[in-house]
């Protein structure tokens, strides 16, 4: 999403050869991930991460330009990173279902245009929005719509051209994700649970289109710091007690569990709220396709006893993301990535898989 819209007023020059990364970014750091295409299939280069300072980035929002704007010159310089394709903060984007009839419809995009203001509370003007067609019939068309404010793409795009960077898209970061974690082609309907370091992010994905998107500010540092603080250890040692012990249920690890679920349960809660919301509720007048399973990614997404604990809350399969499902065609080929680390750059991956797309 955004992607066409974005090619609408920056074509990519059909001549340009330079490999393009997937960058994704969040308040606390940038991911990316460079794709190359060989042949014996897609093959991972380079690939790497870069701290963000406090303050840069708030809730999506570019707060420090020109801070920005050196840590993205150093990725130009070090890395050789010269095209991007970048993520949008979902914090700052809505997504709703549109219904047009198609009885005096003369053009979708200027109808839905007009429709804007009655579901986020941006003026037309001052929204960047594209759309996707869910289905069709003999009155009218039924639509996913997506948009954001044109001052937060303004914002990064100003960053990357002070960087001599070429953005040659944006996109929802759920719809990058998605692309990673969902084979190709595959159609069925899923819920994404993206669990990172700050914040974990719901997605509900079917027909390959984003449906819904949620972000909560519960991530895997926040269970870090209950442990740091219950059990009076230092943040790493805390960490691997984390990692040692996770959600297991057993007479040694009766606190631990105790002092995790607190934070946990609010997650559990909120997967659960949207998995009966999205059974319960019908779209246009129909029932939706059941979510199939629930897919895990995020750095604290394999945490023991996790997914056990959201398959017996949901009845539903739990399973951990392969971010490599699109690209591994070949098993004697291992990235040279830990599989820990893979799950933290399921977006980035999903970007760089847009090369590999027709834009």
């Amino acid at each position: 999403m955004f992607k066409n819209f974005f090619h609408l007023f920056f074509p990519t020059p059909k001549l340009l050869t330079v490999p393009s990364f997937g960058l994704d970014i969040s308040d606390e750091s940038i991911k990316f991930i460079e794709l190359i295409q060989t042949n014996h299939g897609i093959k991972l280069g380079k690939h790497g991460e870069r701290k963000i300072p406090a303050g840069t980035i708030e809730s999506g929002k570019i707060k420090d330009l020109r801070k920005m704007e050196e840590i993205l010159s150093s990725l130009r310089k070090e890395d050789k990173i010269k095209s991007v394709r970048v993520s949008l903060p979902e914090e700052q984007v809505y997504l709703f279902e549109l219904r047009l009839e198609k009885a005096g419809l003369l053009n979708i995009r200027d109808s839905i245009e007009l429709s804007l203001e009655e579901y986020i509370p941006i003026s037309a003007q001052d929204a960047i929005f594209d759309y996707e067609i869910l289905s069709e019939d003999e009155k009218g068309f039924d639509l996913q719509v997506s948009a954001i404010p044109k001052n937060i793409v303004e914002g990064y795009l100003s960053v990357f051209k002070n960087s001599m960077i070429n953005v040659r898209s944006f996109e929802l970061e759920a719809q990058a994700i998605a692309r990673a974690v969902i084979k190709k082609e595959d159609k069925e309907t899923y819920m994404i649970v993206d669990f990172g370091e700050k914040r974990a992010g719901i997605f509900i994905v079917s027909r390959g289109i984003v449906m819904f998107t949620s972000t909560l500010d519960v991530g895997g540092s926040l269970l870090t710091k209950m442990i740091q603080k219950n059990f009076k250890v230092t943040f790493e040692e805390a960490e691997k007690m984390k990692k040692k012990y996770g959600l297991e249920r057993n007479t040694e690890n009766k606190e631990m569990f105790s002092v995790l679920l607190n934070s946990i349960s609010i997650l559990r809660d909120e997967v659960v709220k949207h998995f009966v919301y999205w059974h319960t509720h019908k779209e246009g007048g129909k029932d939706r396709p059941p979510i199939k399973k629930i897919i895990m990614c995020g750095g604290d997404s394999n945490l023991i006893g996790l997914s056990d604990y959201f398959a017996v809350s949901t009845k539903n399969t739990i399973e951990i993301a392969n971010v490599w499902v699109n690209i591994n065609n070949n098993n004697k080929y291992i990235p040279e990535i830990k599989f820990d680390q893979s799950l933290t750059y399921a977006a980035a991956i999903g970007l760089a898989l847009g090369n590999f797309e027709h834009d």
